[in-house]
């Protein structure tokens, strides 16, 4: 089967080929349809995670993916059960084992999976998993409510853009970061008001339109030596929660905020609950670039270098390499 890996921390991602893999209990082999793109996929390769858990190279990249079950392992009495040509999504790298959703096959656990809806294609399904369960987990995260003021810190990607419509339909008054070509997309998804952050820095532009501050905070891109200006924003027993680990929540519960760093967990009843919301309309995914398998190294470079305005996902064909190309 066709893959991308890379056979080393930062080292460039490439077409290979590798056997199909087999599942083992609790596992579930996918045939994938499309993957998705995400942040996390390029981080992995910089070495993110490299002091925190033993990495398998080759290592497979890719976090979410989406497609149809080939077979499955011994079930876990408390996974959810697939059969042969079910429609699934969900979340697949395994960074210990050198798995990923880059592939023409992926194996995940089954209690990553879920249950993709008819009406939801391939693609959708495959831009869903990370960025909707961080959106869902971080607003969630904030203990925001109605009638209450959100800022959401870098939401012109698929992360922000989730957080934005989610935090909205709960009766949230969100404010978005963002630059001045997606300022139109944000509003129409939920935004009552957009940061222009290349005018000038955003903690500045919000203090001046909010002097006593907002409630709470989900912040996608700001590291250590900026967060602090961001929190600054926050009325007392405010809540902000970082995507990047950048939150000192034991020095931030020192001046009376509440903050806390998390990651995406897309568990089965939340990915059920994203694609019920897609399918219903009340959550829009822009998928704002599609590349072929093979082109996997320059989507993440375009993702690395801010271009991106939604999601991007790699749709995934059959195929066989010979001498690290795809056959025509």
């Amino acid at each position: 089967m066709r893959a991308v890996v890379v056979t080393d921390f930062h080292t460039e991602p490439s077409l290979t080929d590798l056997p199909v893999p087999e599942p083992g209990p609790g596992e579930v082999l996918v045939k994938i349809a499309a993957a998705g793109v995400n942040p996390f996929d390029w981080k992995v390769v910089e070495g993110a995670m490299r002091d925190a858990v033993h990495h398998e190279f080759p290592l497979v990249l890719g976090s979410d993916g989406a497609g149809t079950v080939v077979s499955a392992g011994e079930p876990d009495l408390t996974d959810p059960r697939f059969e042969p040509g079910d429609r699934v999504f969900g979340q697949f790298m395994d960074v210990k084992t050198g798995r990923g959703s880059y592939a023409e096959y992926a194996i995940t656990k089954a209690a990553k999976l879920a249950r993709l809806p008819d009406k939801l294609d391939f693609a959708t399904g495959a831009a869903l998993p990370t960025a909707g369960a961080a959106a869902h987990d971080f607003v969630e995260g904030t203990g925001a409510g109605p009638g209450q003021c959100l800022l959401v810190n870098g939401a012109s990607g698929g992360v922000g853009q989730a957080a934005v419509q989610l935090a909205a339909a709960q009766g949230i008054r969100v404010i978005a970061t963002t630059d001045p070509e997606t300022a139109a997309l944000l509003r129409s998804l939920g935004a009552a008001e957009t940061v222009d952050y290349t005018a000038g820095p955003t903690a500045e532009q919000v203090g001046e339109a909010h002097p006593d501050g907002i409630d709470a905070i989900v912040d996608l891109v700001s590291g250590p030596a900026q967060i602090e200006a961001i929190a600054g924003l926050l009325k007392p027993n405010g809540a902000i929660v970082s995507a990047n680990g950048a939150v000192d929540a034991e020095l931030l519960a020192s001046r009376g905020l509440r903050g806390s760093n998390l990651y995406a967990n897309a568990r089965p009843a939340t990915l059920a609950s994203l694609a019920d919301s897609v399918q219903r309309g009340q959550l829009r995914f822009r998928i704002d670039h599609e590349a072929p398998l093979a082109d996997a190294a320059a989507a993440l470079a375009r993702i690395r270098a801010g271009e991106s305005r939604g999601k991007t996902v790699l749709t995934v064909e059959d195929g066989t390499v010979e001498d690290g190309t795809a056959e025509d």
